[in-house]
């Protein structure tokens, strides 16, 4: 059987998972805001709650102040650098980090410095301090999965903690 070429442009056309335009052309525009290249790190995303995607600057010298999120983050510097600080016990040892606070003690400090093209997790309920170390503004977009929603319907994806003590922030 021989197939000409418009019976094969209809076979090739109808193959599922073949690529299809957008119809009509123009009418669905993606715009990606951010990426990086993610070290290490995945969080657990349970079905049924809520996801939020902030975009923050951050001032040359601004802090986030202490805090966490219930479902954690997933943060992609756009532009500048942020360091990071959390509060970690002796048995969260993570390779490769600067640390400062007592080694002798139940915790100590593990501080990251991530730049433009990096990202990060933060995990959920870890009490994190994140500081624009740099000369410019910082940008970074982040992603809440399992974000809880109030009576009111407004979304939870941050909780105010009181520093830990153990860090220079």
């Amino acid at each position: 059987m021989t197939v000409g070429f418009a019976g094969l442009f209809v076979v090739v056309n109808s193959v599922p998972g073949a690529a299809t335009p957008v119809d009509p052309p123009g009418s669905f525009v993606g715009e990606r805001l951010a990426h990086g290249k993610l070290a290490s790190g995945s969080l657990a995303v349970k079905p049924g709650l809520e996801v939020v995607v902030t975009k923050n600057t951050i001032k040359p010298g601004g802090t986030s102040g202490w805090h966490s999120h219930p479902g954690g983050a997933i943060v992609v510097v756009f532009a500048g650098q942020v360091t990071t600080y959390r509060s970690s016990g002796r048995d969260q040892s993570e390779e490769g980090n600067d640390r400062a606070g007592d080694n002798d003690g139940d915790s100590r400090c593990v501080i990251n410095t991530y730049t433009a093209g990096q990202s990060f997790i933060e995990r959920p309920g870890e009490p994190l301090n994140a500081k624009n170390n740099g000369l410019s503004d910082t940008i970074v977009f982040a992603t809440f999965p399992g974000v809880p929603v109030d009576a009111n319907g407004n979304t939870l994806q941050r909780t105010d903690e009181p520093n830990p003590g153990t860090c220079p922030v």
